[in-house]
Order: C-alpha cells, then sequence, then structure tokens
C-alpha cells in the first residue's frame, strides 16, 4: 500500500487489481511449513467497497488451491469490524477474560495486555474452554458492517459456495476492517490453512493517503511449495481470463455473480466487473484486461434468457439463450485458439 500511495495509483480506474511477491521476514516464532524469512505472494484490489470484490478475491484463492490440486478446501470466514463498532467488541472481550484470567495460560494474558482479539486465534488447549463462550463479534457490529457481512454471504450462498462463519478469525493486525478469511485443505495436518486475507479499508489513509478501501489474501510461495510437495501434486500449466461479464441491475448482478462460477467450474477464465457501474465503463474495464468476449447482461436478458454476446475484437454482437451460453462460448474460444494456431509460423 506504501507503493501504492508513492506511485500515484489512486488515479488509476477503480477498482487497481494488483499482486506482488518478494521476501518477507517474520518475528515470531516459526511455525511448521514456515521460515524466519520467506518469499510471500498477494493479491490485492485497492479503491472498491462492494462486497462482490470480496467473493472475488476468496474466489481467485479458492480457484488457484484448487487448481493446484488441493483437495478438501475449505473457506472460513469473519467479520472483524471497523473503527466505529470494534473498540466496543474489545472491551466486551476484556469484560469477558479479565474474571477468567487467571485460567489462561501466560502468553494468552500477554495478548489480554496488548491485542485482546489475538486470544481468539490462541492454539493454547487450556484457553479452548474459555473460548467456546466468548462474545461473538458479528453480534456487535453496527449497522455498515452488519450490512456488508450479510451481502457477502448472500453472494457466498448465490455461488453455492460452502463456507463456515468462523468467530476465531481475527487476522491478528489492527488495520483488518469488516470482511476476514481463511481457506484451508485436507492432508496438511495441524497446520492446514494455506492462504488467509481480508479487508483493510483504512490502511491506506492510516498511511498517509487518501481514504482508500482494499482487500487481500497472501500466501508463502514456500508453504506452498512443501504442501504440494508433501501430497504430492504437480504445477499445472498457467490460464488468463477470456471472458468478462458486464451487468445492468441487481437481479442480473446476482445473475452474472452465478455465471462467472458457472465459466470457471467449465474452466473458462472469467472477469466480472465491481461497483455497479455504466456498461460503458464496464466495457472499457473488459477492453483493457484484453478478454475476447463479454457477456452483457440486463433486465431485459434475463426476461428472455438471453445473453448478449460482444466479440471484443470485432465489436460485433450476437445473442445467445443462456441454456447454451456454454456451448457457444467453448466452440467460439476454440475456434479463436485453432485460427490462432494456424496463423503462427
Amino acid at each position: 500500500m506504501r507503493a501504492y500511495i508513492e506511485n500515484g495509483m489512486h488515479v488509476l480506474p477503480t477498482p487497481v487489481k494488483v499482486w506482488t511477491t518478494g521476501p518477507l521476514f517474520r518475528h515470531e516464532r516459526p511455525q511448521a511449513g514456515r521460515y524466519r524469512q520467506h518469499s510471500q505472494f498477494d493479491i490485492e484490489v485497492v479503491g472498491e467497497q462492494d462486497p462482490a470484490v470480496d467473493v472475488e478475491v476468496i474466489n481467485v484463492a479458492w480457484y488457484l488451491f484448487r487448481d493446484l490440486g488441493f483437495a478438501g478446501l475449505r473457506l472460513h470466514v469473519n467479520s472483524t469490524g471497523c473503527p466505529a463498532c470494534k473498540p466496543d467488541y474489545v472491551a466486551k472481550l476484556v469484560d469477558y477474560f479479565t474474571p477468567r484470567v487467571g485460567k489462561l495460560p501466560e502468553v494468552d494474558q500477554m495478548r489480554l495486555r496488548k491485542n485482546p482479539l489475538r486470544i481468539l486465534d490462541s492454539k493454547e488447549e487450556i484457553t479452548q474452554p474459555l473460548l467456546e463462550t466468548a462474545p461473538h463479534i458479528v453480534d456487535h457490529l453496527c449497522a455498515e458492517c452488519a450490512d456488508h457481512f450479510a451481502r457477502l454471504r448472500a453472494y457466498l450462498d448465490e455461488l453455492r459456495r460452502p463456507y463456515r462463519v468462523d468467530y476465531r478469525i481475527v487476522r491478528g493486525l489492527d488495520y483488518y476492517t469488516k470482511t476476514v478469511f481463511e481457506i484451508k485443505a485436507d492432508g496438511l495436518g495441524a497446520q492446514d490453512t494455506i492462504c488467509g486475507g481480508g479487508r483493510y479499508d483504512g490502511l491506506i489513509e492510516e498511511l498517509g493517503g487518501r481514504p482508500t478501501p482494499g482487500i487481500g489474501f497472501g500466501s508463502g510461495l514456500e508453504r506452498i511449495a512443501l504442501a504440494m510437495q508433501q501430497i504430492g501434486l504437480d504445477v499445472p500449466e498457467e490460464t488468463r481470463p477470456q471472458v468478462a461479464i458486464a451487468y445492468l441491475g441487481e437481479s442480473a448482478k446476482l445473475a452474472a455473480i452465478r455465471l462467472v462460477e458457472e465459466l470457471r467450474d467449465a474452466k473458462i477464465g472469467a472477469l466480472l466487473a465491481f461497483g455497479d457501474r455504466s456498461l460503458k465503463s464496464q466495457l472499457k474495464s473488459a477492453h483493457r484486461a484484453e478478454v475476447s468476449f463479454t457477456l452483457i447482461l440486463g433486465e431485459e436478458e434475463l426476461k428472455v434468457s438471453k445473453a448478449t454476446v460482444r466479440d471484443m475484437a470485432s465489436s460485433r454482437q450476437v445473442e445467445v439463450p443462456l441454456h447454451a451460453l456454454l456451448e457457444w462460448l467453448q466452440d467460439s474460444l476454440n475456434r479463436q485458439a485453432e485460427t490462432k494456431s494456424e496463423l503462427q509460423p
């Protein structure tokens, strides 16, 4: 986010989607499969508060690890509130643990003094029974955070993405707001979390930039490599988005969210616009992404169960029945790939 500020990236069309990779250093004692110095990669989306962006980031992580071959993926989500409601919850947490402080191990007593939220993430056996009856932050959210979390869950439900509301996910760092999540996988023992992330709507402002929302996730490359080696996975070939979906209206947005999921399940890379923008703005974003086709969904298209498909190279548009859309796209993309192959020397 410092690089975002220092390079004037706030002037770019939002949302700004970036990835980073590089060395990081741990201060705390490294756990199994983690190192004092490690290489991490991050996926970040900056400049948009729409909870559909949260779903998009979660989906990037989900499909990444699914396509790498990890089995038994499990999504855990929570809301960590915002500066308006988090302090009151922290006070309630302190009130809950203070009369029980004698039952806490020394490490959790220190957490209670320095950062009470970290107690929720405690792995100490003595603390576990106390966590069962601790207050949950989702019961103490302000109206804005509660609405954001409800919409996030509605979008996940619309996708039929299995998830668990995990009241103990806090991600530890003070700059996290609203959505936090982790993805876990089978076959990795006790250290089964392979990535985690969340929203940090106040971080850029805290660093001296303009008020700008953001969300992302990170994962250690060595951690992924060791996990893949542990369960015998090979690295698949790289793919890129081929289709964008533009929508007009809330009902069309829900249909677009479902359609993105169907396309990705069929191994067709797909992008979705956010923030309920104009069609012109969504088409510009699709053009910048260099996709082959943009699928346009509006109230009229939904009434007749069709999508308007725009060929981004020729700007020609055709209407395709929704029930035949997947087959139409697969045929068209295959023809494009064959033509491109024939043109290569």
